[in-house]
């Protein structure tokens, strides 16, 4: 059975909300799933991401084919990453706990990356609200 790690669509109409599921890749956008190991809200700036790591993990260890736009949020979490220090660990390049090392500098420096853009992002929405000037059509 061909397996696949998608979005299923949630939200009402210019709403939406994904689930992050596994699912048949036989079975509807919305139909049937396996296990749900996430969920993604794109409104949000940046987009708030809940993501379980072990659990896509192990499906992407097991065979599952992520979607593109699953493979840019699992990347973005870390998950394509710490896959890609496992199979290292597996060929005998590091250890296991270099591999973890590893992963975790890398997210302790994204965890900044993201707060900086979520600051800014706050920054300018204040600025925006505090009376920023306006364009205003004088042509009376």
């Amino acid at each position: 059975m061909p397996v696949k790690i998608r979005l299923q669509r949630h939200g009402s109409k210019k709403r939406p909300f994904y689930f992050i599921v596994v699912a048949d890749a036989r079975a509807p956008r919305d139909g049937k799933f396996i296990q749900k190991i996430g969920t993604y809200n794109p409104l949000t700036v940046p987009a708030s991401i809940q993501l379980d790591r072990q659990r896509a993990l192990d499906w992407l260890h097991k065979g599952a084919q992520p979607t593109d736009t699953v493979r840019r949020i699992l990347s973005f979490k870390g998950v394509l990453y710490l896959k890609h220090l496992l199979r290292g660990v597996k060929l005998g390049l590091f250890d296991e706990a270099t591999a973890m090392d590893k992963f975790q500098k890398w997210h302790s420096e994204h965890e900044v990356h993201v707060k900086k853009r979520q600051e800014a992002n706050q920054q300018e929405r204040r600025n925006r609200r505090a009376g920023a000037p306006r364009k205003v059509n004088r042509e009376s």
